[in-house]
């Protein structure tokens, strides 16, 4: 169906790799298309006992994200273009939640926005020590989707909130530290993993198998490099309102707390509420589909948003890092404007 995505069979095990190296295999909607229609196939087929996401060996990055470019580009116009790539990446994501194989994805990489979405919500995930992981959407006025909703909040403590609204990174073994990966593994060691998945048998307990073959590989987890920010994370974070959570960072007046007040200064300001509000919200849903239909909503209007089109031409187009955004400061969003992402859609809400 495309050329940016290898879908194979091999020895039982189903293989997704990744092919797009000149966009860090960023996903556009024939790749999530084709991997979307792959899972399908393979939820019912008794050929297939385990599924492998990677991306083409000896390239960069695992995935760095969607296609902003694209999304900015449509929003400006009618954006079907755009709600169709996050209908079909949305479903992708459900596709992948709702597998009832082992998935396991190898995040050898830079590992971003559609790279988490298509990584985080299969059972079993790999990162290593090139591993970079961020939903740095806050920074380009989108807001953190591909479920972003539903895992971040799901981490201990605050610390989805943390990393959705600032945007901040992880990386290697902090990204398993975090459960956003849940193994961690040298990448030397990476094809001798692949060796051994080849060489094994699925077919009768295949989540077992891959667990012992992963026990026999995997480094020990220490506690994460965050950890020394965790209370300042769990007290500033736990509030529902943005101006809340800064009130608390300058309150507590470190060093580290003024640096998140200036990083979240630097967002779009719309975007931090919608996104806090995203995350409040998909925290409290029992459905992974009923996260992912909201999202849908935010999405669907987000692209056409000012602040989306301002942080890609800031970020993206002109590279001048100076986006104007409106309103400009946390304070002067009303709920009003926060409120319109989450409306029903009606005819058009995300089905599936």
């Amino acid at each position: 169906m495309t050329e940016d995505v290898s879908i194979r069979i091999e020895g039982g095990v189903g293989h997704i790799t990744l092919t797009r190296p000149s966009a860090l295999h960023a996903l556009n909607t024939p790749m999530c298309a084709a991997i979307l229609s792959a899972l399908q196939d393979w939820a019912g087929d008794d050929a297939v006992n385990l599924v492998v996401i990677d991306h083409q060996e000896g390239t960069r990055g695992f995935c760095a994200g969607g296609d902003i470019r694209m999304l900015a580009e449509s929003g400006a116009g009618d954006a079907s273009e755009a709600r169709e790539f996050f209908a079909t990446e949305y479903r992708m994501n459900v596709a992948l939640d709702e597998f009832p194989k082992p998935v396991l994805a190898i995040m050898d990489g830079v590992t971003m926005g559609g790279g988490v979405g298509l990584s985080v919500h299969g059972s079993h995930r790999v990162a290593t020590e090139r591993t970079l992981f961020a939903m740095p959407e806050t920074g380009i006025g989108l807001f953190p989707d591909v479920g972003g909703g539903w895992f971040l909040p799901r981490l201990a403590g605050e610390l989805g909130t943390w990393l959705a609204l600032t945007g901040d990174r992880l990386k290697g073994v902090d990204v398993a530290a975090a459960r956003v990966a849940t193994h961690f593994l040298p990448s030397e060691l990476v094809a001798n993993l692949m060796k051994q998945i080849a060489a094994a048998d699925f077919s009768v307990g295949a989540a077992e198998m891959l667990n012992e073959i992963l026990r026999s590989l995997t480094h020990s987890i220490p506690a994460g490099s965050f950890e020394e920010h965790r209370a300042v994370i769990d007290a500033c974070f736990a509030f529902d309102t943005a101006e809340e959570i800064v009130a608390a960072l300058e309150a507590d007046g470190s060093d580290w707390a003024i640096a998140q007040v200036k990083t979240l200064r630097s967002k779009s300001p719309e975007t931090i509420k919608v996104a806090l509000r995203q995350l409040r919200e998909g925290g409290r849903l029992t459905s992974f589909r009923e996260n992912m239909q909201m999202e849908y909503r935010i999405g669907w209007r987000k692209v056409q948003s000012h602040d989306f089109q301002e942080g890609v031409r800031a970020v993206i187009v002109d590279k001048d890092n100076a986006p104007s955004w409106s309103p400009a400061t946390i304070e002067d969003v009303p709920a009003e404007m926060v409120d319109k992402y989450f409306e029903p859609l009606g005819d058009d809400e995300l089905t599936f």
